[in-house]
């Protein structure tokens, strides 16, 4: 199959998911279609820089979501990986020995969570790469060379719909759903940038140091990243230099 003619598809296949919902196409669209036309259990995405707080956009089940939530609190995983190095990282099986020493911590947590192959696909446009495309599996699996093609061109139009190019030609505006979606996104990147800025006056450390402290907590007690900010810009949870985090039921 051409390149054109496998965007064409798989274009047509996100605008009649997202005529289904009855809305302009969005990510979410792109990991609907992407489940439904993959040998894949799940689809998840999240928005990464390396000048910012990450987060994750959308995911189409609690596996898919708590893989994005990993990921971001840990640090590692084949999404930071294909962020990092700007290509697709393919896990076909979880429990790869190799896999453990690569990502020690992700590969047993994502593997509790249920998912047990996972790939991971840059949104790249030139330069330009504002996020990654997460598919996993609940079983071992291998993509073959038109499943992986089909695979990147949903990531492609994925960086479409995120950098909000005109991908039809109607030039509609965003509907009220996802101009709030967008704003909701906005308000949960700077509320953990907010929380880390906090963490480096508490701390006294460089906002590199103080965002690891702020995902090491959250790992360490099972909490959302998003939380456990909300936390520390509420001033219920501070994190005082050379003791343990504290809290505090008082919202100040």
């Amino acid at each position: 199959m051409t390149p054109n003619r496998r965007s064409s598809r798989i274009r047509l296949l996100v605008a009649e998911q997202a005529a289904r919902r009855g809305a302009r196409v969005g990510v979410m669209d792109v990991c609907t279609a992407a489940v439904t036309s993959l040998p894949v259990g799940g689809a998840g995405m999240s928005a990464m820089s390396p000048a910012a707080a990450s987060h994750p956009l959308c995911s189409t089940d609690d596996i898919s979501e708590r893989l994005e939530e990993l990921q971001l609190t840990l640090g590692e995983g084949p999404c930071v990986d294909a962020f990092t190095h700007g290509e697709a990282v393919l896990t076909p099986d979880l429990r790869t020995g190799e896999l453990h020493d690569r990502w020690a911590v992700f590969a047993d947590a994502a593997l509790e969570a249920g998912a047990r192959a996972v790939f991971a696909l840059p949104l790249q446009i030139g330069a330009i790469s504002p996020g990654v495309l997460d598919l996993y599996a609940q079983v071992p699996v291998r993509l073959n060379a038109e499943e992986l093609a089909d695979a990147l061109a949903f990531a492609e139009l994925a960086t479409l719909v995120l950098l909000d190019a005109r991908i039809d030609a109607t030039g509609a505006p965003p509907d009220d759903a996802t101009r709030r979606h967008v704003e909701d996104l906005g308000g949960y990147r700077a509320e953990i940038s907010q929380a880390t800025g906090m963490l480096t006056v508490q701390l006294g450390v460089g906002v590199d140091e103080a965002f690891v402290r702020l995902r090491a907590y959250a790992y360490a007690q099972g909490h959302r990243l998003t939380d456990v900010a909300a936390d520390v810009v509420a001033r219920r949870l501070r994190f005082p230099a050379g003791a343990e985090p504290t809290r505090t039921d008082e919202d100040t």
